[in-house]
């Protein structure tokens, strides 16, 4: 008859097709990438949370480094592995009752500390350039020769106009200086607000080795690379199945008038 137009179709079957979407090559892959973004992601957490812990920083004695609020992921580590330039999260009755403290290690067992000398810290006759202090005023006082005793430290805030360490501690029986025992952690990053990596001490490498950043990129990357697999491999269903829809529809043929 004319003016009547039809098309040709796949045959369809009586019910909804129960066969699986995509290649089987896609399925497995599929499968593969969502389990291993599992295991990348689950297992980057828990060495997190294994190696790492979270601090609220309540003052601005640490700033520009910290402001006041910010969060801190600390490494948890011994206290001999501390070196000069660490920021680090201590507990000291001496200093403050049930609460932790964030200062920088600026001197060590053995060292020689004083301030200042042309407007710098002075240690082991050394003065110190401290770029993370963003060229604020290192001190508005004072601070005397100090011997620190073998297997304690001398710490100072980044603030150094209001911080309440060492140099506020000078007339204590240890002269303001704090047991290596009593370290918990070493502040590896501020992670809120996101400002990242703390600034590498370069000013103290003349006096000796550095400590190396923590592990926390490599947690990172196995999180981000998890949640990326796992996103990825469980996406593959829908996109095969949304492109073996399109396929089909490209099938139908049309036929001319009849």
């Amino acid at each position: 008859m004319g003016g009547e137009s039809t098309t040709r179709t796949a045959p369809r079957s009586g019910g909804k097709s129960t066969s699986p979407v995509g290649s089987r090559t896609g399925q497995r892959l599929s499968g593969i990438a969502v389990a291993l973004g599992i295991v990348l992601f689950l297992g980057g957490f828990a060495w997190g949370a294994v190696v790492y812990r979270p601090y609220t920083v309540p003052t601005t004695s640490m700033t520009p480094t910290i402001d006041a609020g910010d969060r801190v992921l600390a490494q948890r580590v011994d206290g001999s592995e501390i070196r000069r330039g660490d920021v680090v999260v201590f507990n000291d009755k001496s200093w403050v009752t049930n609460a932790s403290v964030v200062k920088r290690v600026v001197a060590v067992g053995g060292d020689t500390v004083s301030c200042c000398t042309n407007g710098k810290l002075t240690v082991n006759g050394k003065q110190i350039d401290e770029g993370y202090l963003k060229g604020s005023v290192v001190e508005d006082k004072n601070i005397p020769t100090v011997k620190v005793p073998q297997g304690r430290l001398f710490l100072l805030g980044d603030e150094r106009l209001g911080s309440l360490d060492s140099s506020a501690h000078l007339s204590d029986a240890a002269q303001g200086t704090v047991a290596r025992s009593a370290v918990a952690a070493r502040v590896d990053a501020v992670v809120w607000p996101m400002k990242g990596m703390l600034e590498r001490p370069t000013g103290f490498e003349t006096l000796g080795v550095l400590s190396q950043p923590g592990p926390l990129r490599i947690v990172v990357t196995l999180i981000v690379a998890g949640a990326v697999l796992v996103l990825g491999g469980g996406a593959y269903g829908p996109i095969a199945k949304r492109m073996g829809g399109s396929r089909a529809r490209a099938r139908t043929e049309p036929v001319g008038a009849r």
